[in-house]
């Protein structure tokens, strides 16, 4: 059994130690918001916060995460800057296929929680890492911009 601190609740969780984080969310604790994409930390999908910071949950095991704090999507809408990045991606009409959302919005999160007031590369150098296939990367930048100007 493994302890994982979830957003603000304690989990036992019974898997193998070596368990990839996103497994466990999906498989043993039915959070299925956070999304396989491509299990080799490349694409973003699987983003989820380990003590503010993005991470690619896809490949941290939960044996590296036990006793810290992850945040998933599930839980942006209880926290002041998810909630402003959620309302810009409504705003904006950020999602078309959805798929890659909760990594775009957990990673647009992060980067408002340590600067306020991102420049378009600021945006750019934070979200490298998330890919969309729909190409809705203009709208992205737009609704962060939109959220830290709620924010300020």
């Amino acid at each position: 059994m493994t302890a994982l601190n979830i957003n603000s609740k304690e989990h036992q969780v019974d898997a193998d130690p070596s368990t990839p984080v996103l497994w466990a969310l999906r498989d043993s604790l039915g959070l299925t918001g956070t999304k396989f994409g491509c299990g080799a930390a490349l694409c973003g999908a699987c983003t989820v916060h380990l003590n503010g910071q993005a991470i690619r949950s896809c490949v941290t095991p939960i044996s590296a995460v036990a006793g810290q704090k992850i945040t998933t999507i599930e839980a942006m809408s209880q926290d002041k800057v998810g909630k402003a990045v959620q309302a810009a991606w409504i705003k904006h009409d950020v999602a078309q296929c959805g798929y890659c959302q909760s990594g775009q919005i957990m990673s647009a999160t992060a980067l408002l929680k340590t600067n306020k007031k991102p420049s378009d590369a600021d945006i750019d150098s934070a979200m490298a890492g998330n890919i969309c296939r729909c190409g809705t990367y203009v709208r992205i930048r737009a609704a962060i911009h939109d959220a830290a100007s709620t924010l300020a």
